[in-house]
C-alpha cells in the first residue's frame, strides 16, 4: 500500500465508526472494498494489518457499536471476508475471536441491525469471501451460521436469498473438499457433519409442498454441481436423484424451471455425463414437462457433445413439435415432408398453440429462437431437416399475414391467434434468415423469396418487420449459388432484384424514417456485394432508386442522412450514382458525389451524417475512387480544412485516419507492396522524401496533425500521436533532407505549438516548410506524449489515495483544497 494511502487510513477509519459523521455514498464504500481486494491480491493480508492497526480498531469498534450504519456494518462485514480469504491472515483475526464474534450471535446478526437488507448482504458476502479454505469451516458449521444461511434462502430480499443459496453451495463443496480428497470412497454416511446439514437441509426442501422452497433447493444444487466436479457429486447426485425424479411425477411439476437448469448441470458435469440413470431422467422430464418448459431443456441435450441417440431424438423431436402442428394444420398430406424419425404432433403441443395467443405466440418464438441458436451447431442432429424447417417458417409468416390457406380448425384457429402478431414475425424472419445457410428445395426457395417479397410489399409491415425482411432477403440472395462459369446474376434473379427494387423505390419515399432507413442499409449492402456484376447494375440504373438515394441526402431525420451518405458511397464507388444536375450550377453542369458529400460535412447540423461522409471519403481515399484520383492532394486538402474545423470529435479523429491513408499512399516507396510498410533507404530514388513531404506540406497535413496533437478530446490527440510516429519511422532514417546544411526556421511553429498546448486558436500557420516541420517533429516526446495519452483522463482521480481524500472531505475532514472531489 502507497504511504500516502496508509497516512490517510486511521482518518478514514475515525470517520466509518463515528456516527455523527455519516458517510452518505455508498459508492465510495464500494470503490473503497474493490481497493482492498486488488491490495490483499497483491500482498499478504497479515502484514497489512500489522501495518495499518486501525483496520482492527475498525471491525472490533462495528463488533461492540449498536449505533453504526447500516452501510458502514456492511462494508466492515465484507471487508473482514476479504482479510480473512487469506488463511493466514484468517488465523491471525481469529486469535481474538474477532471473526467468530461478526459473523456470530454477538455481531449484528444478534442486534438490531439485521432487520437491514444490506446488513443481511454484507454479512453473507463477507462469508462467501472467506470461505477459501478449510479453516473458514470454524465459522461457517459453528455459531448457528449454518442455521442462518438456511433461513436467508427465504429472505425477502431477493439478492440476500440468491447469495444465501450460492453461500449454501460453495460451503458444501468447501466442507467436501479435504474429506473427498482423503477418503475417494467416502460414501454419504460418512460426510463431515456440516456437509450432512446442509444435505438434510436441502433433501427436506426438494420434498417440501411449497414450492419456492423447492426452487431454492434445485438452484443451490444448480450451484454446486456447476462449479464442484469432484468424485463426491457423484454421490451427491445418487442421494439426491430419487428425489429429484419424484418432482417430475407431480402434477403440476413445482419449479419446473429451476428442475430443468439442475438436469443439464448435472448432465453437463463430467463425473456424471456416464450415468445411465441421469440419461433415463432427462428422457422422462421431455415427456413430463409442458411443451415450453420442454424446450430450453430439449436445446440444452443437444448442445451436449456426448449425449444417446435415443435422447438426442427425442429432444429434437420435442424442438420440433410446435412447427410440425403448424405444418399439419396448413397442408392436407398426412404428414409434412422431411419429418424426422420419432417426431409427431403431440395433443399437449396443439394444446399448448391453441390455448391462448400469449401462449401460441410464447411457444413458436421459443421454438424459432432455439432452432436458429442450434443450426449453425456442429452438433446440430443430422441429418438436418431443412426442408421442414423452410416450409414451417415461410407457413409460419404466411399464418401472420394472412395469406396462409388452413385445413383444418386447427389452422383457422392459428390464422386467428398469430394475425398481425409483430412478434412472431421477427423471429421467424430471423430464423429464416438463419436457414439460408443451408439448402433446401428449389420450389420452397421460391416460396421463401415469394414470402419475402410480400412481407416489403405489405402495408401492414411495421417498420421492425421491414427491416427484418430486408435482412432475410439479403442473406437468401448471397446464399444463392452462381451458375459455373459465369460471373454475372442469374436470369431469375434479376427478375426478382427488378420486382425488389419496385419495392425498395417505394420503401425510399416511406413517411416513416425507420423504413426509409432500412431500405438505405439494404441498398448499400447489395451494391457492396454485386455493385460490379452488369445484371445488378443494368436493373439498379433503370431504377429511380439511386436518384432517391441522393434525395436523401437531406432526410430531415438524421439517421437517415447518415444512412445515405453510407449508401452513396458504396454507388459512386462502383459508379451508380445519380448524374442529377446541381442546384445553382450553370451550364447543366453536374454536381459530383464528392461536392455533395463535402457540402454535408460542411452545413449539417447532426454529427451522424458528417462521420458517415468522413467514413465514405476514407474508403474512397483507400480504394482509389475515380473522382477522388483525379486530384487527389486537392480533394485532401478540402476534406482537412473542412473537418479541423468541426466540432465533433469523432469527426476530426476520422479525419485523421483519412490524413494516415493519404500518408501511407504519399510515403510509399516504389516497389513496397504494403503502403504501409518501412522499405529500406536505398531502395528509394533520389529526391524521392522531399517530395512526398512537399506533397504533406500543400495539403497542410503537417499543421492539422501538430494541431490534433493537442485537441482536447483524448481519442483525436491519440490519433494525431500515433500519425506522427508512423511519419517519423518512414521518414527519420533518410537523411536527404539534411543535403542542403542550413537549419531550417522552426521557432514559429514551435510558437504555434505552444501557443496551441494552451489552448489557444490561432490562425493557421500558412506554407509550412516540410524541413520545419520534420525538424519540429525529431524534437517532440512523441513516445512519452503516447504514454501520457494511453492513461485515462481520469486516472488521478480514480486513484486510491484521491478516493480516501474524498472520503473524508465528504465529511469535513479535510480542508477545501485538500479533497480531489469531481
Amino acid at each position: 500500500m502507497d504511504p500516502e494511502c496508509s497516512q490517510l487510513l486511521p482518518a478514514l477509519c475515525a470517520v466509518l465508526v463515528d456516527p455523527r459523521q455519516p458517510v452518505a455514498d455508498d459508492t465510495c464504500l464500494e470503490k473503497l472494498l474493490d481497493w482492498f481486494k486488488t491490495v490483499t491480491e497483491a500482498g499478504s493480508s497479515v502484514l497489512l494489518l500489522q501495518e495499518n492497526p486501525c483496520l482492527v480498531e475498525l471491525l472490533s469498534r462495528v463488533l461492540g457499536s449498536q449505533d453504526l450504519s447500516s452501510g458502514v456494518i456492511s462494508f466492515s462485514l465484507r471487508l473482514a471476508g476479504i482479510f480473512a480469504a487469506q488463511e493466514s491472515c484468517f488465523q491471525y483475526l481469529q486469535q481474538g475471536e474477532l471473526l467468530s464474534g461478526l459473523f456470530g450471535e454477538l455481531g449484528p446478526r444478534g442486534g438490531a441491525a439485521w432487520t437491514a437488507p444490506a446488513v443481511r448482504s454484507g454479512w453473507t458476502q463477507g462469508l462467501r469471501s472467506l470461505a477459501r479454505h478449510p479453516s473458514a469451516l470454524d465459522v461457517l458449521a459453528d455459531h448457528g451460521t449454518l442455521d442462518t444461511i438456511f433461513s436467508l434462502q427465504e429472505d425477502p430480499s431477493l439478492f440476500v436469498a440468491s447469495a444465501a443459496g450460492q453461500l449454501l453451495a460453495h460451503t458444501l463443496g468447501l466442507s467436501m473438499q479435504g474429506h473427498a480428497q482423503e477418503h475417494p470412497g467416502l460414501q454419504a454416511c460418512d460426510w463431515p457433519a456440516c456437509a450432512q446439514r446442509i444435505m438434510g437441509h436441502v433433501e427436506e426442501a426438494l420434498c417440501s409442498p411449497a414450492t419456492p422452497r423447492v426452487a431454492r433447493a434445485l438452484n443451490a444444487l444448480t450451484s454446486t454441481f456447476g462449479h464442484g466436479h469432484s468424485p463426491w457429486t457423484q454421490v451427491l447426485w445418487v442421494r439426491l436423484s430419487p428425489l429429484v425424479a419424484r418432482l417430475l411425477e407431480k402434477d403440476p411439476i413445482p419449479a419446473a424451471h429451476s428442475l430443468v437448469d439442475l438436469l443439464l448441470s448435472v448432465a453437463r458435469s463430467p463425473v456424471l455425463s456416464s450415468d445411465h440413470g441421469l440419461w433415463e431422467m432427462l428422457a422422462r422430464a421431455l415427456s413430463r414437462l409442458s411443451p415450453t418448459q420442454a424446450g430450453p431443456l430439449a436445446l440444452g441435450i443437444l448442445k451436449l457433445q456426448d449425449r444417446p441417440q435415443a435422447l438426442s431424438t427425442q429432444a429434437f423431436a420435442v424442438l420440433l413439435q410446435p412447427l410440425v402442428c403448424v405444418l399439419k394444420a396448413t397442408t392436407q398430406a398426412p404428414g409434412p415432408p422431411g419429418l424426422p424419425d420419432g417426431t409427431a404432433s403431440a395433443s399437449v403441443t396443439v394444446e399448448a398453440l391453441l390455448s391462448s395467443r400469449p401462449a401460441c405466440v410464447a411457444l413458436l418464438c421459443q421454438t424459432l429462437a432455439h432452432l436458429e441458436l442450434l443450426q449453425p451447431m456442429p452438433q446440430r442432429p443430422a441429418p438436418w431437416p431443412q426442408a421442414l424447417l423452410l416450409g414451417a417458417a415461410v407457413t409460419v409468416l404466411q399464418l401472420c399475414s394472412g395469406s396462409a390457406a388452413p385445413a383444418s380448425d386447427v389452422g383457422g384457429r392459428l390464422c386467428v391467434l398469430l394475425a398481425g402478431c409483430v412478434r412472431v414475425q421477427r423471429a421467424a424472419l430471423d430464423f429464416l434468415g438463419t436457414l439460408s445457410q443451408g439448402t433446401g428445395p428449389q420450389e420452397l426457395v421460391t416460396q421463401v423469396f415469394a414470402v419475402l417479397l410480400a412481407y416489403l410489399e405489405s402495408p401492414d409491415s411495421s417498420p421492425t418487420v421491414l427491416k427484418k425482411a430486408f435482412q432475410a432477403t439479403l442473406r437468401w440472395l448471397l446464399s444463392l449459388p452462381k451458375a459455373p462459369g459465369c460471373c454475372d446474376l442469374d436470369p431469375d434473379l434479376q427478375l426478382f432484384l427488378r420486382e425488389l427494387l419496385a419495392v425498395l423505390q417505394k420503401r425510399l419515399c416511406s413517411p416513416c424514417w425507420e423504413v426509409r432507413d432500412s431500405g438505405l442499409e439494404f441498398l448499400t449492402q447489395a451494391t457492396r456485394h454485386w455493385g460490379g456484376q452488369a445484371g445488378f447494375r443494368h436493373v439498379l440504373l433503370a431504377s429511380e432508386v439511386p436518384a432517391l438515394a441522393e434525395q436523401l441526402l437531406r432526410d430531415p431525420e438524421r439517421y437517415v442522412r447518415a444512412s445515405a451518405v453510407t449508401a452513396l458511397g458504396q454507388l459512386s464507388g462502383h459508379g451508380l450514382h445519380a448524374a442529377a444536375a446541381g442546384p445553382g450550377l450553370p451550364g447543366g453542369q453536374q454536381r459530383s458525389p464528392v461536392q455533395d458529400l463535402l457540402h454535408v460535412l460542411a452545413a449539417d447540423s447532426e454529427g451522424f451524417p458528417r462521420r458517415a461522409v468522413m467514413q465514405v471519403f476514407t474508403e474512397w481515399l483507400r480504394d482509389g475512387h475515380a473522382e477522388v484520383a483525379e486530384d487527389t492532394e486537392r480533394f485532401v486538402a478540402r476534406v482537412l480544412q473542412v473537418a479541423s474545423r468541426d466540432l465533433d470529435w469523432e469527426v476530426r479523429a476520422q479525419a485523421l485516419e483519412l490524413a494516415l491513408v493519404f500518408l501511407a499512399q504519399t510515403l510509399s516507396q516504389p516497389g513496397s507492396h504494403c503502403p504501409y510498410a518501412v522499405a529500406p533507404p536505398e531502395a528509394a530514388p533520389p529526391g524521392w522524401l522531399a517530395q512526398a513531404l512537399q506533397a504533406l506540406g500543400r495539403v497542410r497535413l503537417f499543421e492539422f496533425a501538430f494541431r490534433a496533437l493537442f485537441d482536447c478530446d483524448r481519442p483525436v490527440a491519440q490519433k494525431s500521436c500515433e500519425l506522427l510516429l508512423f511519419l517519423r519511422a518512414k521518414a527519420g532514417p533518410c537523411d536527404s533532407l539534411q543535403e542542403a546544411g542550413s537549419s531550417p526556421d522552426v521557432a514559429s511553429v514551435e510558437a504555434a505549438l505552444q501557443r496551441w498546448r494552451v489552448g489557444e486558436q490561432d490562425p493557421p500557420l500558412g506554407d509550412l516548410e516540410p524541413e520545419a516541420a520534420m525538424a519540429v517533429l525529431r524534437s517532440l516526446d512523441l513516445d512519452g506524449l503516447r504514454g501520457t495519452l494511453a492513461e485515462s483522463s481520469d486516472h488521478v482521480e480514480k486513484s486510491p489515495q484521491s478516493l480516501l481524500q474524498d472520503v473524508l472531505a465528504s465529511v469535513g475532514i479535510l480542508g477545501e483544497n485538500e479533497a480531489d472531489c469531481y
